[in-house]
């Protein structure tokens, strides 16, 4: 059985039906290409209180990856890592660190990123900027520990 993985997009804009989620269907493009059983993009609005209720029920329904797209900036409303940190049980600040380091390597405003990464029980959840540049070069990061990250969850030895 394939793990059970989702993308949360988080635009307001998206969220009212003013503009296309261009780029929750990467992601989840991206993760059915790996294996994974993913359905399409949940689509929220921004703020902390709307990514931390969709990543709970998220949760709830036994998915084991999550990545959520947009929201990580520094503009009024970029509230995911806010939301996202009310969900962790424990960060891993290399994932971001490195998303932030490989993105700044094609764009330096990728270093506003405020993106976290972590774990909660045995799920990684992992917050993307919302370019598509962003979570097309980001996906792939994702895709290249989370196997790994998620077998450690279960107990797995190291590899």
């Amino acid at each position: 059985m394939s793990p059970a993985a989702a993308v949360i997009t988080v635009s307001d804009r998206s969220a009212r039906g003013e503009r296309a989620d261009t780029s929750g269907p990467i992601g989840v493009a991206a993760l059915r290409a790996a294996g994974f059983d993913c359905d399409d993009a949940i689509i929220i609005p921004d703020g902390a209180d709307e990514v931390e209720r969709a990543l709970r029920e998220t949760l709830q329904r036994g998915i084991r990856l999550i990545v959520t797209t947009g929201g990580t900036g520094i503009g009024p409303r970029d509230r995911t890592p806010e939301g996202t940190a009310r969900v962790l049980d424990r960060e891993l600040p290399g994932i971001a660190e490195e998303l932030r380091r490989r993105g700044a390597a094609e764009k330096p405003a990728a270093l506003l990123s405020r993106g976290l990464a972590g774990v909660t029980g045995n799920a990684l959840i992992v917050n993307l900027p919302g370019s598509t540049a962003a979570v097309t070069d980001g996906i792939r990061l994702v895709l290249e520990i989370a196997h790994h990250a998620l077998g450690q969850l279960e107990g797995e030895d190291h590899r």
